[in-house]
């Protein structure tokens, strides 16, 4: 199992996305504006604000919050200013950590981002630190019990994937992110809602973790994607299950 979905399987075997619902409209609401602010608002001519869309059916977000969020980034409603910042550094035993936000306060956010990779063994490093240790590409996940491999490997291969991958629990599907959205849009055609479905910072490889290292990298993640301003985190740590068992205890 790739860092990647081992990181949304410890997300899930917590029960984060369930727990933190409120927090998870508050993100994505923060998406839908910069979205529709950047590209309009119109989903047919904007990918992005089709896929946060996507993302906001998904979570069961009433459709009044969508249209009203996006009416906020077009500026027909009044609305706060969003910028998106990515912050690099470094996590216990030095692995990579690339942090985004959409924030209102890059001088708060980037001190709660400080402040947390301090705490937990790790430090902010400057631009451009740790990004060449990630490539940027189109990431879909689906649940292994969702699909039949041949229906799925057959409708993302045609929609343009470069690669398609066991990972044990889940389907990897990994592509160049211009044919991300043709992709996800492919998936869910099967009737198949994806188990994360993004334009993600990919390690090219990983660091394993063990013990107090292991168990610190990942409260220092669930800690970053607790922050308000955070859209997402991305690392190149890798935990045994071990690991993961003993953090659930």
């Amino acid at each position: 199992m790739s860092g990647h979905s081992k990181w949304h399987s410890i997300k899930h075997k917590k029960g984060a996305a369930d727990a933190k619902r409120g927090k998870l409209f508050t993100r994505i609401i923060k998406e839908l504006t910069v979205a529709a602010r950047d590209g309009g608002g119109d989903p047919d001519s904007n990918p992005r604000l089709r896929t946060v869309i996507a993302d906001a059916k998904a979570a069961n977000m009433p459709a009044d919050n969508i249209k009203r969020a996006i009416r906020r980034g077009t500026g027909e409603e009044p609305g706060v200013h969003y910028e998106e910042v990515t912050y690099e550094g470094y996590g216990p035993g030095g692995v990579a950590l690339m942090v985004e936000v959409l924030t209102d306060n890059k001088n708060r956010a980037v001190g709660e981002v400080r402040h947390l990779l301090t705490k937990h063994g790790g430090n902010l490093g400057s631009t451009n630190s740790v990004a060449w240790l990630f490539d940027k590409r189109g990431y879909v996940l689906v649940d292994r019990e969702a699909v039949d491999e041949e229906s799925l490997m057959t409708a993302a291969i045609d929609a343009g994937a470069d690669d398609f991958r066991d990972d044990g629990s889940h389907w990897e599907i990994i592509s160049a992110p211009e044919s991300f959205d043709a992709i996800a849009a492919a998936v869910r055609a099967l009737g198949v809602e994806p188990a994360s479905a993004q334009v993600a910072m990919l390690p090219q490889n990983s660091v394993v973790l063990e013990g107090k290292p292991a168990q610190q990298m990942m409260k220092l993640m669930g800690a970053l994607e607790d922050l308000d301003d955070t859209r997402h985190v991305w690392s190149n740590f890798d935990v045994s299950e071990q690991e993961i068992e003993a953090s659930l205890a």
